[in-house]
């Protein structure tokens, strides 16, 4: 299967562009971009790609399609776009994995069931991070009142280029929520979009300033005699590509075998043991 990322010149998808090429898929040379993007090509893994802009972006699928065949698109665009390019993608028939978070996660999925189109959807494609998610999920479900009228403390850190709030938080303040705690809302999570005070509150090294996800969920008992951390850090961001190419081999298993279950998540492929 053909790979086409959209999302470049950004650097999430060229971690992307260049995970697949090292494992032997074909990358096509176009990506879909923002109509902010003064730059019409972009070179990258020595590829030099076509910038597609979004009042060009019918026309020039229809060349991309003829010429090219079936292909999976991988999405690290905006989190403004999200809903917009799923709705191209269901337009056009292509399958796709999203990796860019924010947008209308609820209509997001709900539309691409409506379709039909196999999707995958995650906030986050780091395995190991994912497979945290599910345990503590699994754990709220099993154990609910298990943390009843604990605190918590929420503090994650991004690049500051990151737009929105981490959905990786989100999802695991959804699973604590079920767990007996206090209830702790989005808004109450201390988010960092600062160098300095990425490294001197959570010590993000300093030559990752620029591509990190440092998170830390703190739960301490009402009386602050006991306490209870869960942390995942994150430096650099292979890890997101490597996970977002075992998506694009799982959906393109689930393709090929003609699934009745269309829209995926990590989960779904965490337990196909489809991962490399």
């Amino acid at each position: 299967m053909k790979i086409m990322v959209n999302g470049l010149p950004g650097n999430m998808a060229k971690i992307v562009i260049s995970a697949a090429i090292a494992r032997g898929y074909e990358v096509l040379p176009f990506s879909l971009t923002g109509a902010e993007i003064e730059a019409d090509t972009v070179t990258h893994e020595s590829i030099d790609f076509t910038l597609v802009k979004p009042d060009v972006r019918d026309k020039d699928i229809i060349a991309i399609k003829q010429a090219h065949g079936d292909f999976i698109s991988v999405d690290y665009t905006h989190p403004s776009a999200v809903n917009s390019n799923a709705e191209f993608y269901i337009k056009e028939r292509l399958p796709f994995v999203m990796g860019t978070t924010g947008g209308d996660r609820e209509k997001l999925e709900k539309e691409v069931m409506n379709a039909g189109l196999y999707a995958v959807i995650a906030p986050n494609m780091a395995k190991q991070i994912v497979a945290l998610q599910y345990m503590l999920e699994k754990m709220a479900t099993d154990f609910p009142g298990l943390y009843k009228d604990y605190s918590l403390n929420v503090v994650e850190s991004h690049q500051k280029t990151k737009a929105d709030t981490s959905g990786t938080a989100k999802a695991i303040i959804s699973s604590l929520n079920k767990t007996g705690i206090k209830p702790f809302g989005y808004d109450q999570i201390q988010m960092i979009r600062d160098d300095r005070k990425a490294q001197e509150v959570l010590g993000v090294p300093p030559e990752y300033s620029s591509g990190h996800a440092f998170h830390t969920y703190r739960l301490e008992s009402p009386d602050k005699t006991v306490a209870f951390e869960y942390k995942h850090n994150v430096c650099g961001r292979a890890v997101y590509g490597e996970g977002t190419v075992d998506a694009v081999e799982f959906l393109d298993k689930m393709i090929s075998g003609k699934s009745e279950q269309k829209l995926f998540s990590m989960i779904d492929v965490l337990k196909s043991g489809n991962m490399k």
